[in-house]
């Protein structure tokens, strides 16, 4: 068996070796777990399950929904869509621990049959033209240069009418944020935009933009009230290096005007 080094933040295995410690660590029987017990270990996004829980009741997901996650990590929204809306998931990641820890915890919960994992690249997705109904795409531009490319690729994939639903960071004002940050190490590996360039790449992927909801003061609020309470044996620190003070470079970042926090849902022209 090669040898995995917990220093090394993507070594094959790291982030499922990370979680299976912290779930045995707070009493969690992994032959017995349910969705709700990896509840705060598996939405790597800002606001966390509360911001799934927004975007998802956006949607109008029905059992009949074709769903694409894009850029997914370790699968909590796929799960969170599969179990609630009781639809069929595909759900791709271009991290190959992240995809390998995602099918292990569908596993665990039950919901294998549900979700099909890949590992791809969002703006080379491997799916034939209008293969989904609904893709879900939360806090993965900050990591794709040409935002041009990714939004061709999400409306590509999509039915005429489908649904594009983001949750995203972009560039605010005041200057740049502090690094590292949950998405970026250092400066260099951050390719933010400002709200106003986002909604311009979306639109003229063929999309036409039906809500625009700026959820920075909310999202800043509830970023601090996670960070300012008890620790909890189960969270992204289980496998995400350093999570703390990115976290808080994060927060500090909504509440300072530097970052925003945006919700979008864009509708694919026909």
């Amino acid at each position: 068996m090669k040898d995995i080094s917990i220093d090394t933040p993507y070594a094959t295995g790291i982030s499922r070796l990370g979680i299976e410690r912290a779930l045995i660590a707070a009493g969690r029987d992994l032959g017995k777990l349910r969705l709700e017990d990896v509840a705060l270990v598996e939405d790597f996004h800002t606001m966390g399950r509360i911001a799934t829980y927004q975007l998802v009741d956006l949607t109008g997901l029905t059992q009949r929904s074709r769903v694409l996650d894009a850029g997914s990590g370790i699968g909590g929204t796929a799960r969170f869509i599969a179990d609630r809306c009781g639809c069929p998931v595909t759900a791709v990641d271009l991290t190959a621990d992240y995809c390998d820890t995602a099918e292990w915890l569908n596993e665990l919960v039950g919901l294998r049959d549900r979700i099909a994992v890949h590992r791809a690249d969002v703006t080379a997705l491997p799916f034939a033209d209008g293969s989904f109904d609904v893709t879900f795409s939360q806090h993965v531009q900050m990591n794709v240069a040409d935002k041009d490319l990714l939004y061709r690729e999400a409306r590509r994939v999509l039915v005429a009418g489908g649904l594009l639903a983001i949750w995203d960071i972009t560039a605010g004002s005041g200057g740049d944020p502090g690094y590292p940050l949950p998405w970026a190490e250092r400066p260099e590996q951050s390719h933010l935009v400002t709200s106003n360039a986002l909604r311009g790449a979306i639109q003229t992927a063929g999309f036409v933009i039906e809500q625009c909801n700026d959820r920075t003061e909310q999202a800043a609020a509830t970023m601090r009230a996670i960070l300012d309470s008890p620790p909890d044996p189960i969270g992204l620190h289980a496998f995400v290096p350093n999570f703390a003070e990115k976290a808080e470079n994060l927060t500090r970042g909504l509440a300072d005007g530097t970052l925003r926090a945006v919700q979008v849902i864009a509708r694919a022209v026909r």
